[in-house]
């Protein structure tokens, strides 16, 4: 299908039609974030929750100057957990490390489990060091999903001295904590690390223990040998 004109787009997002509008955003896909980012706008207070929240995405897969400063405004001020939780997402897909704070004090302060988990996961794809503290407090949540997010993310900044830490985590009644704890030690090489890894490659469940022989494998490739 031919990509639609600007114009027709423009005019498109301020259809009536909720579905228009749905369509119209979805064809900025294939646009450039300066001539993207301004349309977006158009419904970034859209009535449709559903909209909103593909508007806030888009913004994080369409950097420019503005998309940052946007975002943050939404995660600090926006009513709606669920937008939110999705600024705090797409901060993480724009990869810049100016979100640190933004999202730290979303983790530290926000009532709602779906941000503070978004929040985590984005200081994990940022990739900044001065996570370590935050995520290593959300492995004691009464939250699994945070716990989840948590060790991935530590993982992502590659947090070695984390590694004592996480691997409380390797006898885990949750198949999905001891997935993802497999998943983060490939990208921690360490001695207890590898130990770990060939414990969890002989685990019961098979998502688990493949994840454990490809962080081997992967640990392997980089040259790291226990």
């Amino acid at each position: 299908m031919a990509a639609l004109p600007l114009e027709e787009i423009s005019a498109q997002l301020e259809s009536p039609n909720l579905r228009d509008r749905m369509v119209a955003l979805a064809n900025l896909r294939h646009v450039s974030p300066e001539d993207a980012v301004p349309l977006i706008k158009k419904v970034l207070d859209d009535e449709s929750l559903q909209l909103r929240s593909m508007a806030v995405f888009a913004l994080g897969v369409k950097p420019t100057p503005e998309s940052y400063p946007i975002l943050v405004k939404i995660l600090e001020n926006d009513p709606d957990y669920g937008i939110r939780a999705d600024a705090a997402g797409a901060l993480g897909y724009l990869g810049d490390a100016r979100a640190f704070e933004a999202l730290a004090r979303a983790f530290y302060e926000d009532t709602d489990w779906l941000v503070r988990f978004s929040a985590a996961v984005s200081l994990g794809n940022i990739k900044d060091p001065r996570a370590s503290e935050i995520l290593i407090q959300a492995l004691d949540s009464k939250e699994v999903v945070l716990q989840e997010a948590a060790i991935s993310a530590l993982g992502e900044i590659e947090d070695i001295e984390s590694v004592d830490v996480i691997l409380r985590f390797a006898q885990s009644e949750d198949w999905l904590i001891r997935q993802r704890l497999a998943e983060a030690l490939g990208h921690l090489p360490t001695a207890k690390s590898i130990s770990a890894l060939k414990y969890l490659a002989k685990d019961n469940h098979p998502h688990v223990a493949e994840a454990a022989k490809i962080s081997l494998q992967r640990l392997e490739e980089i040259g790291y040998q226990a």
